[in-house]
């Protein structure tokens, strides 16, 4: 599952499984004119460091994620 910003799609937040724990992992991604690739910003295990992890990385908040298609 993943979650994209609604202003521009750079930032992104999926949701893995690892080692049985569920892990929300932010990234934001490079537009191919720039070259392309992603840096992950941070991993966290509660929705409620994910929204620290935003405000702390990004320009963001929860309400500005949408399901990516």
């Amino acid at each position: 599952m993943e979650w994209v910003c609604c202003c521009c799609g750079r930032w992104r937040v999926s949701v893995e499984l690892i080692r049985g724990r569920q892990r929300y992992r932010l990234v934001r991604r490079y537009p191919a004119e720039f070259g392309g690739g992603k840096d992950v910003l941070g991993e966290v295990g509660t929705v409620t460091e994910l929204e620290e992890l935003l405000r702390r990385r990004t320009p963001l908040d929860l309400a500005d994620l949408r399901e990516a298609a």
